[in-house]
């Protein structure tokens, strides 16, 4: 016997998916952010391409930092 979702069914966890989907997408723009480069280009850039912006997060240079010369 199978079991059928309604399409509420469906349409509610299509809702759960994309809140989790930008949840998600936050980590690497709020990395790159406390780096000093900018939030919303990396929050874009991880809705598309998750991996590719969590490696560059973490592997840009700190801007934000104070550095002695």
């Amino acid at each position: 016997m199978y079991v059928l979702m309604s399409d509420a069914g469906w349409l509610g966890l299509g809702i759960i998916g994309l809140i989790i989907w930008i949840a998600i997408a936050f980590w690497p723009a709020r990395v790159a952010s406390r780096k000093g480069h900018s939030f919303f280009g990396y929050f874009v850039l991880s809705l598309f391409f998750f991996p590719l912006a969590l490696i560059m997060a973490y592997v840009v240079k700190d801007r934000a930092g104070n550095y002695v010369r």
